[in-house]
Formats: C-alpha cells, structure tokens, sequence
C-alpha cells in the first residue's frame, strides 16, 4: 500500500494534533509541514511536536516551497475559521495541483456566506482536477452531518432541533474573549454589538448544509447570542467569573422556510456547566415520520474529534472527483483503523 502523502499547514494546538494522528497512521505519510512563526521555521517537525525522536521534517516558512504535486497530494490546512482569510493559501494550494482538506469554520459550506468565492473555489478546483473539503466537529460533523444521516430512514421531515452542550474550560484566553467569559452583562451587549463576541461560527453553514441535503428549503437564517449569567463562583487557568459575570454565550440559529421554522441550533458554550448542575452532550431531535432523539453523553470531544476527522477524510479527499466538497457531498467518514480503510480509496 503506498501511503497518501501529506503536509500540514498550520500548527497550532489543532494543527499539531493532526500531524501526530497523521504520523499514526500507516497509510499516511507526512512530508512537509508550514508555519510562519519565527520559532518553528527550520526545526523539525519532531521538536515543534514535542516527540522524543526527529520526524526527518523541516518546518518551512515559505510555502512555494513544499507545495510540489510531485511529492504532495493532499494538504491540511489549520490557520483561522474564515473563507476570506483563508482564500489566498487556498489558491496557492489549489493552483499547485494539490488536494486540500480545511478546518476554517465557514469552509464547512463556504455557499452559505460566501457564494462567489465558493463558485471561484469549485471553478479552481476544476481547472486543476484536485478536491477541496471544509470539515470539523462542528460543523462538519454533529450538527449538520449527524443530523442528515439520521433522517435517513424518515419518510418525512417537520422541523430539526439539535443542540451542542459543551465546557469551555480548557480553551484559552482567545476562547474566552470571543465567547464573552469573564466581563458583565453589559459588556457582553456591546461585544455582540461591535463584532468581538462571536460566539459559535458555523450555523449559517449547518443549517445550509442540512437544508440542502433534505430539501427543506430554507430561505432565511436567524442568529440570536445571549449571555449565560452564573449564579456561582467559577475558575479556569484563564478566567475568573463572579456571580452576576458572564460564564458563556448562548448561541442560537434558526432556519426558516417562508414563516416556518424548519431547523433550530443551539449551542450554549460556558466555562464549567457541572456547577450549576448542567450536563454536557449532542442532542438531536427530528420531528416528523419517524420521530427521532439521539443523545450523546459527554458530548463529543470538540479538539479531538476535529483532528480525527480531518485526517480520517484525506483518503475520501484523495479519491474524490474534482471541485469543492461538502461532508453531505463525501463518504460517510470513519477510522482508519486498518489497511482497507486506505486501499478501497487508493
């Protein structure tokens, strides 16, 4: 079996996951490997990775390069959540013949938010008969993928509601900013209002990515963030929350067909939620015939599950028909825990 051979671009704490996952895996090979900050450029990859041996890797600060087809297939790309942001490395990939997998939030389905240059993507991708797939925990996966392969055996749909209940303890400063953690309610209103709160990105394109593989037609896309108030004490390496302090957004999204509601997202993030008695998990219900609810307790490990499911895609990737792909749009993703999970691809 000769391996799929990759370089990952970007190694922060997401990038670095995937990179170890990747030297895991007998029918992956990491080549090369692309950071810009000044004190990873030039040493190996092995160092940066904190393993107790040298991977042979050089981390290069000039992707022209390493962007070689001849000894690169597919491309991981982990620097930021936006398409625009990210549209300048993905060109250069793109142009260079090479396949790309992207964890930037709003590559899950750049059509949602980004239809032009969506359009440019897929043309470019075309022209240079490679493949392009967004992914992730979310979205890319709980609530948008999840969610279409349980309709599966529904004679009909009504209406979706799903929601994802996670801690934000072990994020860091950054997290906690975007999310509002730590400062007053009134803060947190002026962050919505000038664009420092995000909280949750991706609900344009789950709800986008939902509609489209069911058909449910949404034409319209709501989003509410609210703060999530704690009644009690709470701490993390980054944050201190008093009683009466924001602990979390509550973020919602809403997909309308004409005046009807047909999907609901819901995905309240807060440092610590056990303490005041919350549970962490994925809920999915689907309302119509038949009526399903799906929970998932503790929910799916965020960081974790956005490694594996980058690096479980590349041979979906690898195999794929040119242009710029959805999860809808792929194989169902799983581990690739064996030789046959590569070679029916290759």
């Amino acid at each position: 079996m000769k391996p799929i051979r990759v370089l990952q671009w970007g190694l922060g704490a997401m990038g670095s996951g995937m990179a170890r996952l990747v030297l895991e895996k007998p029918g992956l090979q990491i080549v090369a490997a692309v950071d810009y900050r000044p004190d990873y450029v030039g040493k190996d990859l092995g160092t940066i990775l904190k393993l107790d041996r040298q991977v042979g890797i050089t981390v290069s600060g000039n992707p022209d390069e390493v962007l070689d087809r001849e000894k690169v297939d597919v491309v991981v790309i982990a620097t930021t959540s936006w398409v625009k942001d990210q549209m300048a490395d993905l060109r250069r990939i793109i142009t260079a013949g090479i396949n790309c997998v992207s964890i930037a939030e709003e590559m899950a389905d750049p059509y949602a938010q980004n239809p032009e240059l969506a359009a440019e993507l897929d043309e470019l991708c075309r022209m240079n008969n490679v493949t392009v797939l967004g992914t992730g925990v979310n979205p890319g996966y709980v609530l948008d993928l999840l969610v279409v392969a349980l309709t599966g055996g529904n004679h009909k749909v009504e209406r979706i509601e799903a929601s994802r209940v996670n801690d934000l303890s072990p994020y860091g400063p950054t997290v906690m900013k975007t999310q509002g953690v730590g400062i007053t309610p009134a803060a947190f209103k002026a962050g919505i209002e000038d664009g420092s709160i995000v909280g949750h990105v991706g609900f344009p394109e789950s709800i986008h990515m939902i509609s489209d593989a069911l058909g449910l037609g949404v034409d319209r896309i709501e989003q509410v963030r609210e703060p999530i108030i704690s009644q009690v004490y709470r701490e993390t390496p980054h944050v201190k929350v008093q009683p009466g302090m924001v602990a979390g957004c509550a973020h919602t999204g809403i997909g309308y067909s004409g005046d009807k509601e047909v999907i609901r997202l819901v995905h309240p993030q807060q440092i610590h939620p056990h303490l005041e008695g919350q549970e962490t998990g994925d809920y999915i219900h689907i309302y119509g015939k038949p009526e399903i609810h799906l929970a998932i307790k503790p929910e799916i490990a965020g960081g974790v599950a956005t490694m594996g499911l980058a690096v479980n895609m590349i041979p979906h990737v690898f195999a794929a028909t040119p242009g710029l792909k959805r999860m809808i749009d792929m194989p169902a993703p799983a581990a690739l825990m064996g030789e046959s999970a590569y070679s029916r691809h290759i």
